[in-house]
């Protein structure tokens, strides 16, 4: 069954977690399972075998999910950003296509590659990069989350990118990775500030990111979409960082960061008197609220990972490596 992932339940389950972990400790086991010791303790966030499993297990769910367009199915395996973007997918295609998604092609990840933080407290999370059967030539970039011992592993973030794209990582003797606080202020730009400042770059510009698709090219591509005949679009960015929404960073070996953030996007299209708003697609319309007359408000959720360099390293601009958006729901008038 579906589990509310909103704010207020989030901090529930975050203090719930901190609570638990503060008066018990974290080991691992000769068997390699997790055993909880400790908030202070700066242990790995899982094993190499655990992170297996739960990218197993993470894709068992979203195959049998797209299959049937039920998000049931998968739902304890998804949340955060690529949660609201899969539930509003699966909730669109069983509107379109009631029987199921006969078009549906298995997702196989191979050659994965996990990158696990030390860290204490919750959240514990890891980042898997694996290639997969669809997307092209790019790998899957996933992060996986949990918010105590008691919760399963779920996909909070999941980017497409190139191969080569994603930095080397800093690791220890033993092979584990850094995390880096949201609030490090050793970064151009601290995690905790990258959906408010890319929010606020889509909006008005400036050089905080670099040139690329998803900034210099989609600002334009907004700009020019902005006025057309008969049409006005109208676009407001918001950032969106609380619970499983929040940023995650790791450090790279060059002492800057990898980052993944997510943000919250709002697309007006108002049709000029006289004129009509384009007729959406299917899937569109089967998350549209109300009947469109004059104007369509559709709302989006995105997650980005990004380059963050080291503050005082050179070029100080932020790259955005790769960017999922999706629709998560409409509203006609």
């Amino acid at each position: 069954m579906s589990r509310d992932r909103g704010p207020r339940r989030l901090r529930r389950l975050d203090r719930s977690a901190l609570i638990a972990a503060s008066v018990t400790a974290l080991s691992l086991t000769a068997s390699g399972c997790m055993v909880v010791h400790g908030e202070r303790e700066v242990l790995p966030a899982t094993t190499r075998a655990e992170a297996d499993k739960a990218l197993e297990q993470f894709t068992t769910a979203y195959n049998a999910a797209d299959k049937a367009y039920d998000s049931s199915l998968d739902a304890d395996h998804v949340t955060g950003a690529l949660g609201a973007i899969d539930a509003a997918r699966l909730k669109a295609g069983k509107t379109v296509s009631p029987e199921g998604n006969a078009s549906h092609t298995p997702l196989k990840l191979s050659d994965a590659k996990y990158t696990i933080p030390k860290k204490a407290g919750w959240p514990r999370w890891f980042v898997a990069d694996a290639r997969g059967n669809k997307g092209g030539d790019v790998r899957w970039l996933m992060v996986f989350l949990r918010n105590g011992l008691d919760e399963p592993w779920q996909v909070s973030y999941l980017t497409l990118v190139l191969p080569g794209q994603v930095p080397k990582f800093k690791k220890d003797a033993d092979g584990w990775a850094e995390a880096i606080p949201a609030n490090s202020a050793e970064l151009a730009v601290k995690p905790d500030d990258l959906s408010k400042d890319y929010t606020a770059y889509l909006k008005s510009g400036g050089d905080t990111f670099a040139d690329g698709t998803h900034t210099s090219e989609w600002r334009a591509k907004r700009e020019k979409n902005a006025k057309k005949p008969g049409l006005v679009t109208q676009y407001i960015d918001e950032p969106l960082t609380s619970g499983d929404y929040a940023p995650l960073a790791l450090r790279t070996a060059n002492g800057g960061a990898l980052v993944f953030f997510s943000s919250h996007h709002y697309e007006k299209q108002t049709a000029y008197p006289g004129s009509s708003v384009p007729t959406p697609t299917d899937d569109v319309l089967a998350l549209t609220n109300g009947e469109i007359k004059q104007s369509l408000t559709m709302e989006f959720v995105a997650n980005e990972v990004a380059v963050d360099p080291a503050k005082g390293s050179g070029d100080q601009r932020v790259s955005l490596l790769g960017r999922i958006q999706g629709l998560t729901s409409a509203e006609g008038s």
